[in-house]
């Protein structure tokens, strides 16, 4: 008797199965957005395929192209007992919408003396490797992790982009959902129905004990991606994928730099002001003087993202220069 293959998913259809299941459970779950309703194909990319036509273009709404008031009009309805996921096509596309995002929906607990909640998920996706450009594949969730109020999520599984998504909608504080749109396709282990994934609780995607490499997203498979290599030279790596970007689990990293000794971080978003500079502080303050190594950053320049495929190309890290940096580390060489 042959052994039954577990049931693979992508993240796309794993975020599909989220907001169709919100929606049959909550009536007051909507999802508004450029093209989402099916007469306009269900998404660019096919993510709300379907929800408009099951629960009806009145909680699944096509918008004109206007994020500002994509995003104020979530704002609106979730003042008024509605749990909106507005989705901005594209990461870069939030800046038209930054007076909503950073003044509105960040900050109105805050001004109404916790009186008032805002929950609304913003979706949106980015990423380079599609010859989209400088205006379309920058990574800006450092941007969003620096203003109180929001949480900032970035799955790099299918079954984390389903419980994240579910746990965003259930959270009463507005969430930034960054989608890498590179690993949309890619075929994972399914995820259970009705799954969460607590935001704030990171997981150790490999295990290790001579370095501790912190990432997220669409890096945590290229760091995966590394580890042969980094095994072929002696070194053990322990690949800490954060999945919650604000709040992120420091209890988890600073577990594993305990044992390890040494931390590296990787993201796809430039170096200068990141993620990574924020762990990377945050590490050294706890374990002054007692790290074997320096910590270091992998990250991508300080550029616009390039259109020429191979300058694009040499603009991400890959799992070579990951391997590269953290076998130097470990034997400084």
């Amino acid at each position: 008797m042959s052994e039954q293959k577990p049931a693979q998913a992508t993240i796309l259809q794993s975020l599909n199965q989220a907001f169709a299941d919100a929606m049959e459970e909550d009536e007051k779950v909507v999802m508004l957005g450029e093209d989402v309703a099916d007469p306009e194909g269900g998404g660019v990319t096919g993510a709300t395929k379907g929800l408009s036509t099951r629960f009806g273009e009145h909680r699944c709404r096509s918008t004109p192209i206007t994020e500002q008031a994509i995003v104020g009009a979530a704002i609106g309805a979730s003042l008024a007992g509605y749990k909106p996921i507005a989705e901005i096509m594209l990461m870069n596309f939030t800046t038209v919408a930054m007076d909503m995002i950073f003044n509105h929906a960040a900050k109105l607990r805050y001004m109404s003396g916790g009186q008032t909640n805002v929950p609304i998920v913003i979706r949106t996706m980015t990423g380079a490797g599609f010859g989209t450009a400088g205006q379309h594949s920058d990574f800006l969730e450092a941007w969003f992790a620096h203003a109180a109020g929001l949480k900032v999520v970035a799955p790099s599984t299918a079954e984390d982009a389903y419980g994240l998504m579910r746990a965003a909608i259930d959270d009463p504080d507005p969430v930034i959902f960054v989608e890498n749109m590179p690993i949309y396709w890619t075929p994972m282990p399914a995820p259970k129905k009705g799954h969460r994934t607590p935001i704030g609780k990171a997981r150790i995607a490999a295990p290790g004990d001579d370095i501790t490499i912190v990432t997220y997203s669409g890096m945590t498979h290229r760091t995966l991606g590394a580890l042969e290599a980094m095994k072929a030279a002696g070194v053990s790596a322990e690949v800490i994928d954060l999945r919650s970007i604000q709040p992120w689990d420091q209890e988890a990293v600073f577990n594993s730099v305990e044992k390890t000794g040494r931390c590296m971080t990787v993201h796809e978003a430039v170096k200068p002001f990141g993620v990574g500079a924020e762990i990377a502080a945050t590490v050294a303050e706890r374990f002054h003087g007692k790290l074997k190594a320096p910590i270091e950053r992998v990250a991508s320049p300080f550029a616009p993202v390039p259109f020429a495929k191979p300058l694009e190309t040499a603009f991400v890290p890959d799992s070579q220069r990951i391997a590269e940096t953290a076998i130097r580390l470990v034997k400084g060489k």
